[in-house]
């Protein structure tokens, strides 16, 4: 369906066109459907920098040989009882994800509590949708990764640390969960670089340049670092994710994965971990449904006229569900030129 320059595409006829590409770029099918629907969720959820923005640059780390695309994950036997791990085997992490999550909410209902351990992936778009597989089976969740050396430490100069994001998510039984995903600088390194293409400039206070000076120039701000959000307390979280998905998963930090990948424009390999929390087997003997309590919380905040996290995310994906995906006419030519020219499309 086309109007003014745009063309209305369902979320599946959409899944469908960028498995093709990915398929067409060399990715197996049990890459190219998992990828596919991180991506497709990005643009479902009207979240730009993480949905078909993200294709380029799938392809362009597929064709420097830093992502193995006919990766096959599989489950590694012999970890303790509440680890699940998974190796990627240098494949996408997401279909490594979507292998172990099964698993890991097992294991979390029965024991209470589990974690997922992805080694060797190649992790390129935002934290939520691993989230939210884990809140569809009715657990809490935390999820975090590092990335590559672009943020500075707090009170430091040079880029150290990854933009290393963290999510959460609660279950909300009947309707989407309470959803939060950030990452641990001022702000995603996607959001740089779309601000660079649009030719605007960054608000202060989000990146130094190569000599440690304060810019508001995009293209500086990459060539230079960002900065951890709300300061020592964002730089101490983003050490604390490099020691918890990196250190201790026996991983690549962001400085490591850095120099393996050999610059910032693809996308990095490392490692990643979920925790994900039986609400009612923490809750067990005590007075009171954990789901109820919660509830009362989230209404408590919204009664203030306060909004939950995610919820314009969760607005898009329902008018997206019932009305499909808006696409302007020139990122329908890009898709057709990727699906046309394959690794060709990309330098």
């Amino acid at each position: 369906m086309h109007a003014a320059g745009t063309t209305l595409v369902s979320i599946a006829e959409l899944q469908e066109r960028v498995e093709a590409i990915l398929g067409r770029a060399g990715l197996n099918p049990v890459q190219a459907g998992a990828v596919a629907r991180v991506v497709v969720a990005g643009e479902r959820d009207a979240c730009a920098s993480h949905g078909l923005y993200r294709i380029e640059g799938i392809l362009r780390t597929v064709k420097a040989g830093k992502v193995e695309p006919g990766a096959e994950p599989v489950l590694v036997e012999g970890e303790a009882a509440g680890i699940v791990r998974v190796d990627a085997r240098f494949g996408f992490t997401a279909p490594a994800v979507e292998l172990g999550v099964p698993v890991l909410a097992e294991r979390a209902r029965r024991l209470g509590l589990a974690a997922l351990v992805v080694n060797d992936g190649t992790h390129f778009s935002a934290l939520w949708p691993e989230v939210e597989l884990v809140t569809g089976q009715g657990l809490a969740a935390m999820v975090m990764c590092p990335s590559y050396a672009t943020v500075a430490p707090s009170g430091g100069t040079r880029p150290l640390l990854g933009t290393n994001p963290f999510a959460f998510g609660w279950p909300r039984p009947g309707r989407a969960p309470y959803v939060f995903d950030f990452a641990t600088s001022v702000a995603a390194r996607g959001e740089v670089e779309l601000h660079r293409r649009a030719g605007r400039a960054l608000p202060e206070g989000w990146a130094i340049d190569a000599e440690g000076r304060p810019t508001t120039d995009p293209a500086a701000a990459l060539a230079g670092a960002m900065l951890p959000f709300g300061g020592h307390k964002g730089s101490a979280i983003g050490t604390m994710i490099e020691l918890l998905a990196g250190a201790m998963i026996g991983d690549l930090t962001s400085p490591e994965a850095l120099e393996r990948l050999g610059g910032t424009t693809l996308a990095p390999g490392h490692g990643e971990i979920l925790l994900a929390f039986s609400p009612e087997a923490f809750a067990a003997g005590r007075p009171g449904d954990p789901f109820a309590r919660a509830e009362g919380l989230f209404e408590a905040i919204v009664g203030q006229g306060a909004r939950l996290p995610s919820q314009r995310r969760f607005a898009a994906r329902e008018k997206a569900e019932a009305e499909g995906i808006s696409l302007p006419a020139a990122e329908v030519a890009r898709l057709d030129r990727f699906l046309a020219l394959g690794l060709d499309a990309v330098a």
